[in-house]
């Protein structure tokens, strides 16, 4: 549990982008320590990468986009919610296009692909980011926090004013087994009205009912219905697991967000990294003092992915 893990093998797949509608092929390969999560655009000249950083986002419309030097790569929270609730640290995301694709709307089918080939442990520990003081962000009514913890947990909450929303809660300390129980197969969801405006205007061209929840004025259209009553708020903390991952590192800590999105995530750590006294980075176990830390924290543990490196 204290070491960063990458793949066992390179993963191959495809699918439709949520804006253009068109075919994203996607590799994502194995990488060294330290190296993080980075994007790679192979249809672009030189394959120009991007990493995976708070920093680096430049968009939370709808979905989380980031980008350097006039490159950048959009819709990477589901892909890096698999990552964390995985357990990989360290990896290559290359792409023929600025989207990661789609797939179904939520992390599933990326947790099956990284299941598949398995991941290893490698020869350096994780860095872990422990909150040792309250941080938080507001924007009307919504709201972002860290407050600290022996573990890392989430307590989410959402209002919407539609019938079959409403209010939701949902709280988890995480785990791979938790994650993948209750939270990777959350769908994205979307108001007809509103992918109708985008699609409109020529985004959003991919957005179907294969990829999301749409819910018109009083109902939801997707004949299948949900795959859990409470999809919606899961489906919020998904994205945060993955808007959250650009920090770089696991966080010993609690986030509680209240009508949270994107931006307001994104704020919460460039807020939280700008206040050097609520938090501390320990790692395992390069010092006797975060020895006895890392041992007083309750660590995520990723036993579903360990195999043997093929």
């Amino acid at each position: 549990m204290y070491l960063q893990r990458t793949l066992n093998k390179e993963i191959n797949c495809s699918s439709i982008g949520l804006h253009t509608g068109r075919k994203v092929k996607m590799k994502i390969k194995p990488a060294e320590v330290d190296t993080g999560i980075i994007f790679r655009r192979r249809d672009l000249p030189d394959a120009p990468e991007i990493h995976a950083n708070f920093n680096s986002v430049c968009d939370t419309t709808l979905a989380t986009s980031i980008g350097t030097n006039g490159t950048r790569v959009a819709t990477v929270e589901h892909i890096l919610s698999a990552f964390c609730g995985m357990g990989v640290d360290n990896a290559i995301v290359e792409l023929d296009s600025f989207e990661v694709p789609i797939m179904d709307g939520s992390a599933l089918p990326f947790v099956n692909l990284l299941k598949e080939v398995g991941t290893h442990a490698q020869d350096k520990a994780k860095r872990m980011l422990v909150i040792t003081r309250p941080v938080s962000v507001n924007e009307g009514e919504a709201s972002a926090s860290f407050l600290p913890a022996d573990e890392f947990k989430i307590t989410y909450d959402i209002d919407f004013n539609h019938n079959v929303i409403g209010k939701q809660s949902f709280s988890m300390n995480f785990s791979d087994e938790t994650y993948e129980q209750d939270i990777c197969s959350a769908r994205t969801f979307g108001f007809l009205k509103e992918v109708e405006y985008l699609q409109a205007r020529g985004l959003g061209l991919g957005g179907s009912l294969e990829n999301a929840i749409v819910l018109d004025d009083e109902k939801i259209i997707n004949k299948d219905g949900l795959r859990s009553p409470d999809e919606f708020v899961k489906h919020k903390i998904l994205d945060a697991i993955g808007d959250l991952f650009l920090l770089g590192m696991p966080i010993i800590g609690h986030f509680v967000a209240y009508k949270s999105g994107h931006r307001l995530n994104n704020l919460l750590l460039k807020e939280l990294m700008s206040n050097k006294d609520c938090w501390e980075i320990i790692s395992f176990p390069d010092a006797e003092h975060h020895f006895q830390k890392v041992n007083s924290y309750r660590l995520p543990t990723f036993k579903i992915l360990d195999s043997v490196r093929i």
